[in-house]
């Protein structure tokens, strides 16, 4: 598992636990009905990720209202070593009914092996109706089985959020700024706060041994902006190489933004050296340091005030808009947890079906730190009005795309990709920086 993906996952304690059934019988009652899910009473259904603390007590309880609804008993393991123990337990036969997946390249190499159970067609083409961008969420739980034919494995169910601007609302009402809708807009924007003597970004790439990643989200959400989602899911698997023109103008483009002396604070200079977790901090000095930060939905926790901000009224976001010009709909980036079926059973069969109901969504929702891209739920259900508004762009998103350096090889998404982007960042040219990731890449095959 990637840095990234440990900041927008689960807190990493290792442990295990099972429940009894009607332990969480108010996070049960949603705005939706639960269906008639069958009697499974004296079955059990066990459940392995990397969920611990806060988040496994959250996963508990929503999983719990299965086995209220259907006798079953579920039994959760969660480890920060889920991804080495599944692969450990899958080979030696000792596998989990339901196996949690934090990244879909690994669930894509059991399916392969042949570890993973197909969830059916109807599955795939359920999410394609009921999912915000739905063809993007069956596609990304799509993998080639042992005989080579793809099939759907991997049931996307919590999500994480990226495209997101942070600023102060106090701040643009002073200055008698409008949230931008269009990249073109956010551009004249970030033009208009120089003219009036602001700084538009905050923005900060250092991360210790990780250095570099925040810009790898840059590019990314650059990259759905200004190419297809096929290319960038080409650039994903390298047949468009780093070097190709379509990247390295996603590079120039945030080059645009971070290497512009006007636009951020403390320079330009000052990107690659200030942590990530400092940068938005900016945005709430006197005066402000900066007007906007572009981060995904866990940054408040590095706010002043760990997010109480959001709550006050002292932040807020927006989406990170595209380019009107390019007429490539709605992109997000994001993550996401992708729930595979290891083990077969009717009662776990089942659980997947409790999986599409949007009441299996909702008691998720009321708890905090969830969202989902499920069109039929109760908006109503989210427990704070910011998750609501997350939500909403999830669910009017036109296509998704997973984190491309989660899905790239590691020597290349944690390795070449990050230390490129810091050289990047100091000033070494675009196409050095394509010509030297790809030469990575090129090394590694």
């Amino acid at each position: 598992m990637s840095y990234k993906s440990k900041l927008l996952g689960a807190t990493l304690l290792t442990a295990s636990s099972a429940f009894a059934s009607g332990a969480y019988a108010d996070v049960c009652d949603t705005p939706s009905a639960l269906g008639d899910l069958g009697d499974f009473a004296g079955e059990t259904v066990t459940v392995a990720g990397s969920w611990q603390g806060k988040d496994e007590e959250n996963v508990v309880a929503v999983m719990d209202c299965f086995a209220k609804a259907t006798g079953a008993t579920i039994k959760y393991s969660g480890s920060a070593d889920f991804t080495s123990l599944i692969v450990a337990d899958l080979e030696s036969g000792n596998a989990p009914n339901i196996a949690v997946f934090p990244q879909p390249g690994l669930a894509a190499d059991m399916a392969a092996e042949g570890h993973l159970v197909a969830l059916g067609e109807d599955k795939a083409a359920w999410m394609n109706d009921n999912y915000g961008a739905g063809s993007s969420w069956s596609a990304l739980g799509t993998y080639a089985g042992p005989d080579g034919a793809d099939a759907f494995y991997g049931f996307a169910y919590k999500m994480d959020l990226k495209s997101l601007v942070w600023f102060s609302p106090e701040g643009f009402e002073d200055n008698g700024y409008e949230i931008p809708t269009t990249m073109e807009d956010l551009i004249a924007l970030s033009d208009q706060m120089v003219a009036d003597g602001n700084t538009p970004w905050c923005i900060g790439i250092e991360s210790g041994g990780a250095t570099g990643w925040t810009s790898t989200d840059w590019m990314e959400d650059l990259m759905l902006r200004t190419a297809s989602p096929e290319a960038y899911d080409q650039w994903v698997s390298n047949e468009m190489p780093f070097n190709s023109p379509e990247v390295l103008n996603a590079m120039e483009v945030f080059g645009s933004f971070s290497r512009n002396d006007d636009y951020v604070a403390g320079g330009s200079a000052a990107v690659a050296t200030t942590f990530f977790g400092d940068a938005p901090k900016g945005l709430f000095t006197a005066p402000a340091s900066c007007m906007m930060h572009r981060q995904a939905s866990f940054i408040p926790a590095f706010f002043p005030k760990e997010g109480a901000e959001v709550e006050s009224g002292e932040a807020d976001f927006f989406y990170f808009p595209p380019y009107a010009s390019a007429e490539l709909g709605n992109p997000v980036l994001g993550a996401g947890t992708l729930w595979t079926m290891t083990k077969e059973s009717e009662a776990t069969r089942a659980f997947f079906d409790f999986l599409t109901e949007a009441s299996a969504h909702e008691s998720y929702m009321g708890l905090g730190g969830f969202l989902t891209a499920h069109k039929g739920v109760e908006a109503t259900a989210y427990a704070t009005d910011a998750l609501r508004k997350q939500g909403e762009i999830l669910a009017n998103a036109t296509t998704f795309r997973f984190d491309a350096s989660d899905l790239m090889p590691g020597a290349i998404g944690a390795g070449a990709f990050w230390t490129e982007m810091t050289a990047f960042a100091n000033g070494q040219d675009a196409q050095t920086t394509g010509d030297n990731i790809q030469g990575a890449w090129d090394a590694i095959k």
